[in-house]
């Protein structure tokens, strides 16, 4: 079978955040199980500056509104098992410093960029003669693809063959452009309706493609069931009801050459579920690094955006109570001026017992992973997360909140604690079972072995998506 990925992010060319991690991270993994995989990404200046010189493989016009760009597709090739990369050339919307926007806002035109990103997918597709079986698309940046498939100039003979799959990372982010953009975009007007694309009078890139795929899903199993909600459903929750049946949830992997405790040379000492003597040495490691006191307590963990849709301002009302049960806490991150105001505070208030580092620092990152004993991911909301699955793979027992992909990912007791309420009552309930089971070693050990031998590798999510893509093949 033939995938192609479609993404404005493709790790390790060009990332923001996650989606770029997920995108770059699933091609070889499928590419193992026998496939072939190419994916397809705008060509931006820093892909042009690490790459100037790649071979062009196709050009076209496609035209918008009343202009017609010229585009050229471009090739880059990843290694074992090989990859292709396309990379969509339109310098006058792509050759910039920002994927999407500068310091001082979106770009104005990202309808345009976008559009004609989700047209030139299609349109290299053909140029190529590509035997493409299943367009996989992510986020609102190219779900539109669906809408040109089976609505809009790409619906014709030589792409009929091609099913679907949308993959909503993000629910919040959603691509809503003022209505004139639908000239720009080649779409006919009778899609500007509520059944299609029309979003309060404005065109909704994201809710089109919810509509015209084949197939939807989302990052975690949990997280498709909230987004159905009004509460998490940021205004779609509507047409994902009348798509339920369409919609599943897979959970994201983790890069195990990234994040394993027995290869990681970013930490003090290499350790594994059979041999823990490691972990140990990361302990007293960042407890000397960061000036905490030797102590029997819990070291818990933070590394994570600062920012209330984290729930860390849970965490922020109630570290005095934490410091009373004489347990640790290291933080790293920025975010909201207030709660980071409060952490620091807290630092300087109990030195021996709390750490705060809001400069980022990868080495940090690894270090506090390995070296805590549990982390704390309080969230209000998560579709997927991914923290909790790096503490896991390296014994560092999660204390989540039961929302998105925490819920799925942590059973409470067995690799993990989980709490129910957005409260800081909630959490500290939660934050004292990890007191009282820590103080048991047996038990303690029992949670550790557990999260270890848990699989988070592509590999699995590689085999869901997999199994996904046949069920679509069989719908043609």
């Amino acid at each position: 079978m033939f995938v192609l990925q479609a993404s404005s992010e493709v790790h390790p060319f060009a990332r923001t955040g996650g989606l770029g991690d997920v995108v770059g991270s699933i091609l070889r993994p499928l590419a193992k199980l026998g496939h072939r995989v190419a994916a397809a990404m705008p060509y931006y200046r820093a892909i042009r500056a690490a790459h100037p010189d790649l071979k062009q493989v196709a050009a076209f016009e496609i035209p918008c509104g009343e202009t017609r760009r010229r585009v050229a597709v471009r090739r880059l090739e990843l290694p074992a098992p090989a990859v292709t990369v396309y990379c969509i050339d339109e310098p006058g919307l792509f050759d910039r410093d920002g994927l999407y926007g500068s310091g001082r806002g979106d770009y104005a035109d990202n309808a345009e960029r976008f559009s004609l990103f989700s047209r030139a997918v299609l349109e290299l597709i053909v140029a190529l003669k590509l035997p493409v079986d299943v367009i996989h698309a992510h986020d609102w940046q190219a779900a539109l693809i669906p809408v040109y498939l089976k609505a809009g100039a790409g619906a014709r003979p030589e792409l009929a063959r091609i099913r679907t799959l949308l993959t909503i990372h993000n629910i919040a982010y959603q691509g809503v452009f003022p209505s004139h953009f639908m000239n720009v975009a080649g779409l006919d007007w009778s899609l500007f309706n509520w059944k299609a694309i029309e979003y309060w009078g404005q065109m909704n890139f994201l809710k089109g493609g919810l509509v015209f795929a084949d197939r939807l899903t989302t990052v975690s199993p949990q997280y498709a069931k909230e987004i159905q909600t009004q509460e998490f459903g940021s205004g779609l929750e509507g047409v994902l009801q009348d798509r339920a049946r369409d919609l599943s949830g897979i959970l994201n992997g983790v890069d195990m050459e990234e994040w394993n405790p027995a290869k990681d040379r970013r930490i003090p000492a290499r350790y594994s579920a059979s041999s823990l003597k490691g972990k140990a040495a990361c302990r007293a490691g960042l407890r000397r690094k960061l000036g905490l006191a030797e102590t029997q307590a819990p070291l818990f963990g933070i590394v994570s955006r600062l920012v209330e849709q984290k729930g860390i301002d849970l965490l922020a009302a109630l570290i005095g109570d934490l410091v009373a049960t004489e347990s640790q806490l290291v933080v790293l991150g920025q975010g909201e001026d207030w709660i980071q105001r409060t952490l620091v505070d807290a630092a300087r208030r109990w030195p021996s017992h709390v750490a705060v580092r809001t400069a980022f620092d990868d080495t940090l990152a690894h270090e506090i992973v390995a070296g805590s004993d549990a982390t704390v991911m309080p969230s209000r909301w998560e579709p997927c997360g991914l923290s909790q699955l790096y503490s896991q793979l390296y014994g560092t027992v999660p204390v989540v909140r039961r929302t998105g992909g925490l819920a799925d990912t942590v059973r409470d007791g067995v690799t993990g604690f989980v709490f129910d309420a957005a409260t800081p009552g909630g959490l500290f309930g939660a934050l004292r079972r990890a007191i009282e089971t820590f103080r048991k070693p047996e038990l303690w050990s029992s949670l550790v072995q557990a999260c270890m031998k848990l699989d988070w590798s592509w590999d699995r999510s590689a085999r869901d998506y997999a199994a996904l893509y046949d069920s679509l093949q069989a719908t043609r």
